[in-house]
Order: C-alpha cells, then sequence, then structure tokens
C-alpha cells in the first residue's frame, strides 16, 4: 500500500454487542480510559452496554452513536499507539463523520460524545414512535427513485425522499411510514430486486429531522470547533472545509440532507484515492466501497491484530 489512502468510519447499523473483545485483549488501557472518559460524560456505563447489551439497549439511537463513535476512536487511537502513517483524508457515513471530525482533531472527543448522545435523543423525539420508517432499494437508477418518492409524495401518501446513496443501485428512502411503503410498492413494481422496509425507528435524513436539527443547532453552537488537521469530506456537499462555521452548519443540515456517499467515494477516487480503511466495527463501509468501485482496496480493522499489522506495514 502507498501512503496516499483515506480512513473510513462507519455509521448506525454497524454496531454489535461485543464489538471491542479483541481491543480489550490487545490495547486495554485505551479501551478502559477512553470508554470512562464517555461514560463520564453520559453518566451510565457505556463499555458494559457494549459488551452486555441489556434489554437492547446497544440499539438504542441515543446509545448507539455515543457507543459507535467511541468505538472508532479506540481503534484511531490504537492506530496512532502503532505509529500508523496518518491518512491523507477521512470520510464518515452519517455518525461517522463526527467521528471523523473527532480523529481529524476538530471536535474534542468529550464534547462529541454528548452531542451524538443529543443527537440521537433528538432524532428520536422528532418523529412519533411507528410514525417513520426507512427503506432499502436496490436495483434501480438513483434518478428513478428519487421520482418514485416524488410520486408517492404528490399523491398524498405523505414525506418521503432519498436518504442515503450508499452504492450504485442501492439507495435508502426515509419519510412518513404510509409514503415509504407506497414508495417500495412503486419500486416493487419498476423492477426493483430489492424493495423493504429496513427495521429503524427514526427516519433520518429526511425532511422530518427538521424539529431535531434546530436543537442540535443549540448545542453544536455551544461547543469549540476546530479547524481539522487533516481534510474531511462532509456528506452534504461533498467537500472539505476548514473553517469552524461551515463545519457547524454543515452537521447541522447533514440531518435533514442526504448521505451522498457514492459520491464521497467517487471523488476520493477520482483524487487518486484507490485504498481506504475502514475505522470502526464491522465491514458494511468496506461493502459499499467494492460496489462502488471494484478496483478499491479495502481494508476493516475491526480487530485489534490486523490494527497492528496494517499499522506496521503502513508505519509512519
Amino acid at each position: 500500500m502507498t501512503s496516499t489512502f483515506a480512513f473510513l468510519f462507519p455509521g448506525q447499523g454497524s454496531q454489535a454487542v461485543g464489538m471491542l473483545e479483541s481491543y480489550k485483549a490487545n490495547y486495554p488501557s485505551l479501551v478502559r480510559d477512553t470508554m470512562q472518559q464517555a461514560s463520564d460524560v453520559l453518566a451510565f456505563d457505556l463499555l458494559s452496554i457494549i459488551e452486555n447489551d441489556p434489554d437492547s439497549e446497544l440499539n438504542k439511537t441515543a446509545i448507539t452513536q455515543p457507543a459507535l463513535l467511541a468505538t472508532s476512536y479506540v481503534m484511531w487511537q490504537a492506530w496512532q499507539q502503532e505509529q500508523g502513517k496518518m491518512p491523507a483524508l477521512m470520510a464518515g457515513h452519517s455518525l461517522g463523520e463526527y467521528t471523523a471530525l473527532v480523529c481529524a482533531g476538530a471536535i474534542h472527543f468529550e464534547d462529541a460524545i454528548k452531542l451524538v448522545s443529543l443527537r440521537g435523543q433528538f432524532m428520536q423525539d422528532a418523529v412519533p414512535e411507528g410514525e417513520g420508517a426507512m427503506a432499502a432499494i436496490l436495483g434501480l437508477e438513483d434518478a428513478k427513485v428519487i421520482t418514485l418518492c416524488h410520486q408517492a409524495a404528490t399523491a398524498g401518501a405523505g414525506i418521503v425522499v432519498a436518504a442515503n446513496f450508499n452504492a450504485l443501485g442501492q439507495v435508502v428512502i426515509s419519510g412518513e411510514k404510509q409514503a415509504v411503503e407506497h414508495t417500495v410498492t412503486l419500486a416493487k413494481e419498476a423492477g426493483a430486486k430489492i424493495a423493504m422496509i429496513i427495521p429503524v425507528s427514526v427516519p433520518s435524513h429526511s425532511p422530518l429531522m427538521q424539529p431535531a436539527a434546530k436543537r442540535l443547532a443549540e448545542e453544536i453552537n455551544r461547543i469549540e470547533i476546530n479547524e481539522p488537521r487533516i481534510p474531511v469530506i462532509h456528506n452534504v456537499n461533498v467537500s472539505a472545509t476548514s473553517h469552524p462555521d461551515d463545519i457547524r452548519q454543515l452537521l447541522i443540515e447533514q440531518l435533514i440532507q442526504p448521505v451522498r456517499w457514492v459520491e464521497t467515494i467517487q471523488l476520493l477516487i477520482n483524487e487518486g484515492f484507490t485504498q481506504f480503511i475502514e475505522c470502526g466495527p464491522g465491514k458494511v463501509l468496506t461493502g459499499l466501497c467494492k460496489r462502488i468501485d471494484k478496483s478499491a482496496q479495502c481494508i476493516t480493522i475491526n480487530d485489534g491484530v490486523t490494527l497492528a499489522k496494517v499499522a506496521q506495514e503502513l508505519g509512519g
């Protein structure tokens, strides 16, 4: 691998019970100290939830978000501890954008933990349980999915939009439950390979998140944001910015705007990046990258042994 590579940080959906086990074995003090920092901010034992998941708490949005951010941050610190070479760029999928900004030095870890926990709560509060939905549509062009959402909305079904452009022919839609269900029906009729409701209760990246965005803005304006030491590509405009006020605005808009992940990866590849490291649990982004461009070289560092090996190969 060359020195020109990017770090990618996953969002919701990558969480799993025990996702820090190998890091506890290989970097025990790093895991303990980072999780204690997060737990002090949250006023509950985050590591215990990650390890034991009582009452399925790990899948509650206000817990999922800080758990994923803290887990990815542990991995980033381990990378630095192993003296891995610094990436030239970073990007994160939805919540992962916050993780990228923490790892790039733009937001303090403790501030981000509190912020994403509140973000999750605000998102949950914005739409009553059972009234919002999201669905995955595979096998249709992006433009066709956008058209179907418009058809459902104009037919009076309610609000529905394309929310995540995750890979070529893989779009997630979001909005009011009836409108999402109507769009799923239209997608099946249009020949989609898969069109199915996904098990989330919050219709992320849709106009229904406007109340959450308003509350989030108040919190974002309270914290310190610095110029990133490593450029971070933002979901909203598929570009990097160094100005703190611009970063604040983009994080607020992100709640109601689509995640343009395909364009993000295509931009990086067009800029000469063919190598990516997924810094977080699971391997969702690695799979998406391969679907976007088969030539992309993707590595997951979701276990401590792999991270140490890759960091040594990419020693700074």
